[in-house]
């Protein structure tokens, strides 16, 4: 990562490593229901942390520990490319799990960037970015298919906690991808609620590849689909448009532990 994140607009090509990640933008336009469901949302966090925006007052005020929380889309993008080099370096610090911190957990949290990310058991955001404690909320779905849930979690971290980073984080050999390319290729169906993801992913489908290439496009395609359509909710446009907020897609490789960008 560094520091510079701008503007992301259309698709594009790889980018590494994912601290180069830059902001997604999108036009302010309506959605009602997502504001609606989250106001109900609002009153059961209030016990959670003090719903803020992230603004220049607030930003620097919560700790996590030791640590300022980061507060700006770039800090937030450095913290995770930092604990991505200390995973596949293998000198992670596993931190924030100590007696003290736990304790200060029961009454406030302040986490600094949301996942999104597949439930493959072996990319627990996590460990791949070596967070600990309170700092990451993840939402985790297979291929990273988007419903109302998945929307409602993502806008309460952004909305009401004031975090200034999402993640779309997709990886190597995703098998909901795979499921939906060879249901797409055979024209067989899936059992009911896996055809449900498939049909979610269908569209990011690459048919200029062919067998494992089409999958690993794919991949990357179902990245970029899922994160311009979070930078297109009208809530998070506003703070993307502002400044506040950041929307990057980013693929965890499995052979390399390395998480980059994808654009």
């Amino acid at each position: 990562m560094n520091s510079d994140a701008t503007a992301h607009r259309g698709a594009g090509h790889e980018q590494h490593p994912v601290a180069d990640a830059r902001p997604a933008t999108a036009g302010p336009v309506r959605r009602s229901l997502l504001r609606t469901a989250l106001t109900g949302a609002a009153a059961l966090g209030a016990g959670l942390s003090a719903a803020r925006p992230a603004t220049a007052a607030t930003r620097a005020a919560p700790t996590h520990g030791t640590r300022p929380r980061p507060g700006t889309p770039d800090e937030a993008l450095r913290e995770l490319a930092s604990g991505n080099r200390r995973w596949r370096a293998y000198r992670e610090l596993h931190p924030h799990e100590t007696p003290d911190l736990r304790q200060e957990l029961t009454t406030a949290q302040h986490p600094f960037a949301v996942v999104l990310g597949c439930i493959d058991s072996r990319v627990p955001p996590e460990l791949v970015f070596d967070q600990g404690l309170g700092d990451l909320i993840t939402v985790r779905s297979a291929g990273e298919v988007l419903d109302e849930a998945v929307l409602g979690s993502i806008a309460y971290g952004v909305l009401e906690l004031g975090i200034p980073l999402v993640v779309v984080l997709g990886h190597q050999s995703c098998g909901a991808v795979r499921a939906a390319v060879e249901a797409d290729e055979s024209g067989g169906h899936l059992p009911d609620h896996i055809q449900y993801l498939a049909d979610e992913i269908r569209p990011a489908i690459d048919h200029s590849k062919e067998g494992d290439a089409r999958i690993a496009a794919t991949v990357d395609a179902n990245i970029r689909r899922v994160r311009s359509r979070l930078a297109a909710e009208p809530d998070l446009a506003a703070r993307i448009k502002t400044g506040q907020l950041a929307v990057v897609g980013a693929r965890y490789d499995l052979t390399s532990q390395a998480v980059r960008t994808v654009t």
